[in-house]
């Protein structure tokens, strides 16, 4: 049985179905094969919408615990029920699937369940998980398949003792203490999940910073908020085995540098240690499609490979492996297939880490500035110094612009604070439309908003500020 289409997506994540779902919208017949039982790909399933209703549910457990009774909300006997919490995890995971399909029916993409593989530009087999097989021919193939776990030698996944990210949001007992290697942004979210619901948390990190991407001084100060709220830190340590036993995991450790090995022992260990492009088994090779040196499809500016017909996006490509960033190429593939002239500003793509206080950038970090040899400016705001975060009682952070100290064009914005990655998006707007500081420090903001912060923050880089 052969099918023929204009494309064929291989990958339902955020930047396989909403490329399908734009390109059916402009008339395009569209197919998207996708493996697993569940559309949505890793983020929707065991990635970034399962680990924010665990964040969300066990910030209520610590503002139950610790924080509304300076609120004058008294309550006591509160308990954990643990079952409950993940059940209604695994809810909100099953409506927004669900919603995936529903929105496949409407755009009338068909789903083709199974495993995909490309015979070469054109043709794509898919290994049916029904049985038998099916060969689609088509005009154009989107890579979309995403990324896996990044595994690390001497310390193997069982997803029960040792956990992936995709474990870690099902552990069926709070750990008394939860070892995590990696201080990157999923590690220090899911410690965060478990540290509020009665672990020990230890994060294990080789390098001597979390965060390596952030801007350092936002990355220092998310440091020293999280190990006010008990998590230790081991900096500068490998991680070089792990034993075992019944009762839990030891794990060997040394230092970056060298030098004498310890022990450290946990319930359960997670390794998050960053993610990788997900390219076994696609017939790549077979195909004629190069790749990096990190496995990596290589692309050209409009997502094509060497291989006329077949293009890629997303975490398979190079650039930051986030789920939003996949979906503006999802959308930008599409409307290039179609004939358009779309624009993807990829100096405007923010980042966030869901933490408390959560963390939030765009654009360059003073790092990246500096060694540029830009002249820049500076423009610092406490959320101290802000009305609503006071009344709020979260006045942990600050916001910081970096500006171009000739043209005043804003380089980057980095937020470490109540609701970071909502205030952040004014900051990537501003920046896609080239924005001042002064543009940013001018435009009225209402009040009491945390955005204030966002603004004064603005005017402080021409040394403005007004509440400071």
């Amino acid at each position: 049985m052969t099918d023929s289409y204009d494309l064929v997506v291989i990958g339902s994540g955020p930047g396989g179905y909403i490329a399908a779902i734009r390109a059916a919208q402009l008339g395009m017949k569209v197919a998207c094969v996708e493996k697993y039982t569940r559309l949505g790909g890793t983020c929707l399933n065991v990635g970034c919408i399962p680990s924010k209703a665990l964040l969300q549910s066990s910030e209520k457990f610590e503002e139950a615990n610790h924080t509304l009774a300076s609120h004058g909300v008294k309550l006591s006997g509160v308990s954990l029920d643990l079952e409950t919490l993940l059940a209604r995890k695994d809810k909100v995971v099953a409506d927004i699937t669900k919603g995936v399909e529903f929105l496949f029916r409407k755009n009338k993409v068909t789903w083709v369940q199974g495993t995909g593989k490309i015979l070469g530009a054109g043709k794509v087999e898919v290994a049916l998980t029904a049985g038998g097989s099916q060969t689609i021919e088509t005009k154009a193939i989107l890579i979309a398949t995403g990324s896996d776990v990044m595994p690390l030698p001497g310390v193997e996944v069982d997803e029960n003792q040792i956990v992936s990210s995709t474990g870690a949001i099902a552990i069926p007992k709070v750990p008394k203490h939860l070892v995590v290697i990696g201080g990157g942004y999923i590690g220090l979210e899911l410690g965060s999940v478990w540290r509020r619901l009665g672990s020990e948390v230890t994060v294990v990190e080789f390098l001597d910073r979390i965060t390596p991407g952030l801007d350092l001084e936002v990355g220092k100060q998310l440091n020293r908020q999280l190990s006010k709220q008990g998590i230790q830190f081991k900096l500068s340590t490998k991680v070089t085995g792990a034993k075992k036993t019944k009762s839990g995991v030891t794990l060997t450790l040394e230092p970056a540098a060298g030098g004498a090995a310890e022990e450290l022992k946990a319930d359960v260990v997670l390794v998050s240690i960053g993610r990788r492009p997900y390219t076994e088994g696609l017939g790549l090779a077979e195909a004629g499609v190069a790749l990096d040196d990190k496995k990596r499809v290589k692309v050209d500016g409009h997502f094509q490979t060497n291989v006329p017909g077949i293009y890629a996006i997303g975490d398979v490509i190079a650039g930051p492996m986030l789920a939003h960033k996949a979906e503006e190429e999802g959308v930008v593939f599409a409307e290039i297939l179609a004939g358009q002239k779309p624009h993807l500003n990829y100096d405007a793509i923010p980042a966030v880490v869901y933490t408390w206080p959560e963390v939030a950038s765009v654009g360059k970090t003073e790092e990246e500035v500096k060694a540029s040899g830009v002249e820049y400016k500076v423009g610092k705001f406490p959320f101290l110094a802000n009305g609503r975060a006071k009344a709020n009682g979260d006045t942990e952070g600050f916001v910081k612009f970096i500006a171009d100290a000739k043209t005043d064009r804003v380089l980057g914005c980095h937020i470490i604070g109540p609701d970071a990655g909502t205030m952040i998006a004014e900051c990537a707007l501003a920046m896609e439309f080239g924005a001042s500081s002064e543009d940013i420090g001018r435009t009225c903001h209402a009040h009491p908003t945390l955005n204030e912060a966002v603004k004064e923050a603005a005017l402080a880089v021409a040394g403005q500020a007004l509440n400071m």
